[in-house]
């Protein structure tokens, strides 16, 4: 999650002076051919020739680039499934979302044009579509989307979720105990038995927006109370919970749970209302050196088969297309657009709070 992204500009700019070095150090990329008109009318044709075209294009190109933030398994087992379905070979560059972010950014400042394809947090992509650094493209496959996957400028639309859910011990916690809403987390039977994660600010902040702020800061006010342990990272919460460190997590993603959950741990987890999600998504480049090869590996992530990929890593997929048991409850995604606005007052607010007073050692 990228933290404290208001002062774009500014930050950027600093960004850039501290690795522009080492973008001028690299073999020159591709330089932006004389095509671009042609790249957005083939980023958004409809046409009934469409796929056969785009798949004899995208062969001549030969080659895709991704930038990513993705979990390496995730993202290897659909490039995988690409190469071998289209033999198109996929150039994966895999770092932290911050750090995509900023090799793009210093990279389109320095005139190089290295990405086909990103993909990454909801947070991560506004903050490149801000940039400009994405187009908008057209997908047969979005028919089987939500409304909710896409943005308002449609330069990025969501193709996997996190949802946030509470996790619980189920060797600690007794069934008739689990809490069926979050004002249950509030009883003193819970007191010191609560983790919270670090970071979590955008959903703290799109807690409060749904509640109301008056309850929903008063919810947290007394969630406070409740001493939580503050620790920093999903994936360790979710193995603290498992290993009985510490009894309920307060908002952990259900895919990580699960992935517990089939290897036998002592974990579960439960969707309360309101459920939130953080999206993950995909954009393709505003200057794509293949931009054939680019809207073909976007199809293929958005499209039944590649969602089912998504779905066996025990990820959430966001079509529709694809049945999962991770999503079957009503949920409400937390907008990156609102996050990007208005982190500066949240992330002060949550770190005051919790992370600055919170009970972790």
């Amino acid at each position: 999650m990228v933290k404290k992204l208001i002062n774009v500009k500014s930050f950027w700019f600093l960004i850039s002076l501290l690795v522009l070095g080492q973008a001028q150090a690299e073999p020159a990329a591709p330089t932006l051919s004389a095509d671009k008109a042609n790249a957005s009318q083939v980023m958004m044709y409809k046409g009934n020739d469409r796929d056969a075209n785009l798949l004899a294009e995208a062969k001549k190109e030969g080659t895709v680039m991704l930038y990513t933030s993705q979990n390496p398994k995730d993202s290897e087992s659909i490039v995988d499934a690409f190469q071998k379905r289209y033999g198109i070979k996929v150039v994966m560059w895999r770092s932290s979302g911050e750090k995509v972010i900023q090799r793009a950014v210093t990279e389109a400042r320095a005139g190089r044009f290295t990405p086909d394809l990103f993909e990454s947090d909801g947070v991560v992509m506004e903050v490149l579509a801000r940039e400009k650094l994405m187009q908008e493209f057209y997908s047969p496959a979005f028919k089987d989307f939500p409304a909710s996957a896409f943005v308002k400028s449609r330069l990025y639309v969501a193709d996997r979720f996190n949802f946030f859910t509470i996790a619980y011990n189920t060797r600690l916690v007794k069934a008739e105990d689990v809490p069926n809403a979050y004002q249950d987390l509030l009883s003193p039977k819970w007191t010191g038995k609560l983790g919270l994660e670090a970071d979590d600010s955008d959903w703290f902040a799109a807690m409060v927006r749904t509640m109301g702020e008056k309850e929903g800061m008063a919810f947290f006010t007394q969630l406070k109370a409740q001493k939580p342990q503050m620790r920093k990272g999903h994936t360790l919460m979710a193995e603290l919970v498992a290993a009985g460190e510490i009894p309920m997590a307060v908002a952990l993603y259900n895919h990580a749970v699960e992935r517990l959950v089939l290897a036998g741990a002592p974990i579960r987890w439960k969707a309360l209302t309101p459920t939130l999600a953080r999206p993950g998504a995909i954009g393709i480049s505003a200057n794509p050196p293949h931009p054939h090869a680019a809207l073909l590996l976007a199809d293929f992530i958005l499209s039944k088969d590649g969602q089912e990929l998504i779905k066996e890593r025990q990820r959430v997929p966001a079509s529709l297309s694809v049945k999962s048991n991770l999503n079957q409850f009503p949920y409400k995604l937390i907008d990156p657009a609102l996050t990007l606005d208005e982190s500066k007052k949240w992330d002060k607010v949550w770190n005051e709070m919790f992370v600055n007073q919170g009970s972790a050692p």
